[in-house]
């Protein structure tokens, strides 16, 4: 992502109807390293953020107390602390209920990766898994290492960037060192989860105020990203879900031909096209008919189609 990083107090640019709020990484001035770490107070109260959002950068998060749950990617998990997870750059997120998380935060760019870059799979694993409970002697490893690169960063001591990016390896390294505590599988986890994305994309797309929308527009929707969005719907369809969305505004626009006697024009206005030559062109390309001749062979005119949508 272009501009990953900002001064302080510059504001989070305002988003569109639909669009998920991002997150830039705020660094102390021109030529800081792209990396921060501190307690949920030293960051922020973004850090504790209940309203979904996606970032610029990698967050590791150790959670040390409190209760609810965080949801990523509509996976819901409960804070159970202590805890160890992994938000990657562009995933949708927020905190939900209970009493908001204490711990500590460790949050980098990709750029700050370079002397390691292996870490970029190992982190991309770690975030599209589970979050890790921590046992007594893994949890005091994790602080301990949080403690020194937030030791590291206020200091400033000569080559503390240097120290910083080997500090953040060895996080990394005994993130991935972690047991599968909970008996299931991260692969398991994430199969699941994105077969509950595709059910929910599926449901949002049979709807026809879903006509027109774009993949982006339904992944803002669902609270996912583009990215994960595509690759759950293919993974439980096998197709990607631009097809399945171009077939949808094709079935409600066979549905109105047929059964209604709306002007084509209006019939392509339903169905997401303010262009009625272009919905011609595109009519014919996916049926082999045009909108005239699939009417004449399939007219049943239904008047509870024609009705008019109620104002919200």
């Amino acid at each position: 992502m272009r501009s990953t990083t900002v001064l302080p107090g510059v504001p989070t640019p305002p988003t569109g109807a639909g669009d998920v709020p991002l997150h830039r990484l705020e660094v102390a001035g021109p030529g800081a390293p792209p990396f921060a770490a501190g307690s949920f107070e030293e960051v922020g109260p973004l850090s504790r953020w209940t309203r979904p959002h996606r970032h610029t950068f990698y967050e590791m998060v150790h959670v040390r107390a409190g209760s609810g749950a965080h949801v990523v990617d509509l996976a819901r998990w409960p804070v159970r602390p202590p805890q160890l997870g992994v938000i990657l750059p562009g995933q949708v997120h927020h905190w939900e209920g209970g009493r908001g998380p204490e711990g500590s935060l460790v949050l980098f760019t990709d750029d700050f990766l370079v002397d390691h870059p292996g870490d970029r799979e190992v982190l991309r694993a770690l975030g599209t898994g589970r979050w890790f409970g921590l046992d007594a002697e893994d949890d005091r490893s994790i602080r301990c290492t949080i403690a020194e690169l937030v030791a590291e960063q206020r200091q400033r001591a000569p080559g503390h960037e240097s120290v910083l990016r080997s500090l953040l390896h060895v996080l990394v390294i005994r993130a991935a060192r972690l047991p599968d505590r909970d008996g299931q599988g991260r692969e398991q986890r994430a199969r699941g989860r994105a077969a509950a994305v595709a059910e929910a994309f599926t449901r949002l797309i049979a709807g026809p105020e879903a006509a027109g929308w774009t993949v982006h527009e339904c992944a803002g929707r669902l609270g996912v990203t583009s990215g994960y969005l595509t690759q759950a719907v293919r993974a439980a369809t096998g197709r990607p879900p631009g097809r399945l969305l171009i077939e949808s505004r094709v079935y409600l626009a066979q549905q109105l031909l047929a059964h209604t006697e709306l002007p084509v024009r209006q019939v392509a206005a339903r169905a997401g096209f303010g262009d009625p030559a272009y919905f011609g062109r595109f009519f014919r390309r996916e049926t082999g008919s045009s909108p005239g001749a699939f009417r004449k062979h399939h007219s049943r005119p239904h008047q509870s189609l024609e009705t008019p949508p109620a104002p919200a």
